[in-house]
């Protein structure tokens, strides 16, 4: 989740306020740009263990996330505070558009810079692991991007001091029985992509939702909880399915024809609030409803405050729907990985939504079926992943889009159709990631799950 950042505090007295902070993402073409965000979890190294228990994950302090934090800080990597405490860098210089937060249970996430191509994709990303891993080291951490934690409970994870975590963590069991476990036992890998306009948005929307499912199935990596096996493929998407149904999932308004802008701030003014952030500190109005408030009727913890653009950009970081629109779309259906899934999923995207030839293809695709059809396979992945039934076959819907992505990555006219080669593979038949890892542990680990966290490290 993203770190603080500058709040636009000019008061919203109108709709088109709203609409106009969603439009400013609209790009002619040449600007759209790729930026792909990843978490993975830390963990004890065996080897440098030091009296604390070999695999467990790192508290924030001592010897822990706030030490690799300051250990990263330098000229490049401004620190970022919540109260006293460091919770993230924002890049300069030569990491400008780029920065490191925290999940609430540690997950360390790059958010990369907006770039060209996919191969500034991959260099940023390997980069990244490059630059934590000395720091890491010295620490007795290593870190492994796997959508779900394998090995400890709820109970045993630790807790980041982020206020707006604290809020979360409160209401999360109010409105599902999941929704801590998605907090501190998840990690994903997301695409942020651009639109040109209104329509192309909604386009991009109605594609990209469509075939999350897809893609859940494609880069599933989460099949252990609790030290074995649970029989899911996703475990991390499962999570989902009881987190907070009214901010999460494929809304059916996104669906529709018309959807646009409009839309969208409609759906998110009912979605209750988290908080709101006034004198450098977040105050809790859980369960509030943004457009009473916008109405100027009384509320719980909103009383003499007046609703800001900032509050609205906050209150857009805080739905959760299976693609995210900001002012740009992002693309949450995907378990983190190995570095080059992590890269194919970029690919895949970029491949379908950026040539507008490809994207007209892509929407005739998805209109094959109901939207019920792609509703239904988002509940049947979790478990089932390539398997999961879908009409045709889930196989060859994936054959047929990474066809697609494929086609559209070649109109860009740049050697990037390779990166699409682990995807292929497993459209054929071959394992996904949670498949992969499931054969090793009923195989050579002889049903112990802990040698993944080295097995899958970066």
């Amino acid at each position: 989740m993203s770190n603080p950042g500058q709040s636009n505090s000019a008061p919203i007295e109108n709709r088109d306020q709203l609409v106009e902070t969603l439009a400013r993402g609209c790009k002619p073409r040449a600007e759209w740009k790729i930026g792909t965000e990843h978490e993975k979890f830390g963990f004890v190294l065996p080897s440098r263990a030091d009296g604390r228990e070999p695999l467990s994950p790192p508290p924030y302090e001592p010897q822990g996330i706030s030490a690799l934090l300051h250990a990263l800080k330098g000229p490049d990597w401004a620190p970022i505070h919540d109260g006293e405490h460091l919770i993230g860098l924002k890049g300069e210089g030569a990491q400008e558009g780029r920065s490191i937060s925290l999940e609430p249970a540690g997950q360390f996430e790059l958010s990369g810079a907006p770039v060209q191509t996919l191969q500034e994709t991959q260099a940023e990303m390997q980069e990244h692991f490059d630059l934590i891993r000395g720091p890491a080291s010295e620490l007795g951490l290593g870190f492994s991007p796997l959508g779900f934690q394998p090995l400890w409970t709820r109970e045993a994870m630790p807790w980041m001091p982020k206020s707006r975590y604290g809020i979360m963590r409160n209401y999360m069991p109010k409105v599902g029985s999941l929704g801590l476990d998605m907090m501190v036992r998840t990690c994903t890998v997301q695409v942020n992509l651009d639109f040109g306009d209104e329509a192309d948005m909604g386009r991009k929307m109605r594609v990209s939702l469509a075939l999350q499912p897809l893609a859940t199935a494609l880069f599933a990596n989460s099949p252990f909880i609790d030290g074995k096996a649970n029989g899911y493929m996703s475990n991390r998407a499962r999570i989902w399915t009881d987190t907070d149904n009214q901010r999460a999932g494929q809304p059916p308004i996104f669906f529709e024809q018309g959807f646009g802008f409009e839309q969208y701030i409609d759906w998110v003014l009912d979605v209750p609030m988290y908080f709101v952030a006034r004198d450098g500190r977040n105050i809790d109005v859980s369960g509030c409803s943004f457009r009473r408030w916008l109405a100027g009727e009384a509320q719980p913890g909103l009383e003499g405050l007046t609703p800001t653009i900032g509050d609205f950009e906050d209150h857009l970081t805080t739905v959760f729907p299976d693609v995210r629109l900001k002012q740009f779309l992002e693309m949450r259906g995907a378990d983190a990985g190995k570095p080059e899934l992590m890269v194919a999923q970029s690919a895949l995207w970029v491949g379908l939504l950026y040539d507008p030839a490809t994207l007209l293809e892509a929407e005739k695709l998805v209109q094959e079926q109901p939207w019920e059809a792609y509703t239904q396979l988002r509940a049947q992945v979790p478990q089932f992943g390539m398997n999961a039934p879908f009409p045709g076959g889930l196989k060859a819907l994936a054959k047929r889009v990474i066809a697609l992505a494929e086609q559209g990555l070649r109109a860009r006219v740049r050697n990037e159709a390779h990166y699409l080669d682990p995807l292929h593979l497993i459209a054929e038949g071959g394992p996904n990631q949670a498949e992969y890892w499931l054969a090793l542990y009923e195989g050579a680990w002889g049903g112990n799950v802990k040698p993944i966290f080295t097995e899958s490290a970066v």
